[in-house]
């Protein structure tokens, strides 16, 4: 099966927050590839972090600023990354790997990832782009801890990063997308 596996950066974790930075890789599962040249990224416009700060999370302030500014200063318009990520699924390579309807991967989606993108690109746009199944890794990292395959502190990104020895979280939208099909793949083995 082929996916696309997408993350996203935003300035918080509540309904008001913003997307500022999006990642996306496909792979497939079966051949164990990433396909990198298909590989896609952007920042996305956003308030300037002292207009944002009163409102953002404190682990945001802290950690987060250098985003924020990057996204502020060189990010695109919503429209325009919802007008190029839609060049870039009907596009002839995409759709030539994939086929119809793209399947979408990433961790812990559907909390924050899919109500935003929903939210910001729209219903219509989500239907016409993408499957309605999709996979997200926490829920296999905890089928898999549940059945006893893989360690109970597998059950958060930072422990799965950890057990298979690829570091840290990133948090960082392509990194992050890129590390999570690897995660899955390893977790196949």
């Amino acid at each position: 099966m082929k996916y696309l596996s997408f993350d996203l950066e935003a300035t918080g974790l509540a309904e008001h927050d913003l997307i500022i930075e999006f990642g996306l890789v496909p792979f497939c599962a079966k051949t164990k590839t990433i396909e990198e040249k298909l590989s896609r990224h952007w920042f996305i416009k956003c308030p300037s972090f002292e207009e944002l700060k009163p409102k953002l999370d404190q682990w945001v302030i802290d950690h987060n600023k250098e985003l924020i500014d990057k996204a502020h200063s060189e990010g695109v318009e919503m429209a325009q990354f919802k007008q190029e990520l839609s060049d870039y699924v009907k596009s002839d390579e995409v759709v030539e790997y994939f086929g119809e309807k793209i399947i979408l991967f990433g961790k812990s989606m559907n909390a924050i990832d899919l109500p935003f993108m929903t939210r910001d690109l729209g219903w219509d746009f989500m239907r016409d782009h993408f499957h309605h199944q999709v996979l997200d890794m926490s829920s296999v990292a905890m089928a898999f801890a549940d059945k006893g395959t893989l360690p109970e502190e597998c059950r958060s990104g930072s422990g799965l990063m950890k057990h298979f020895k690829m570091g840290d979280v990133a948090h960082t939208a392509l990194e992050d997308a890129k590390n999570v099909a690897i995660l899955y793949l390893k977790s196949l083995d």
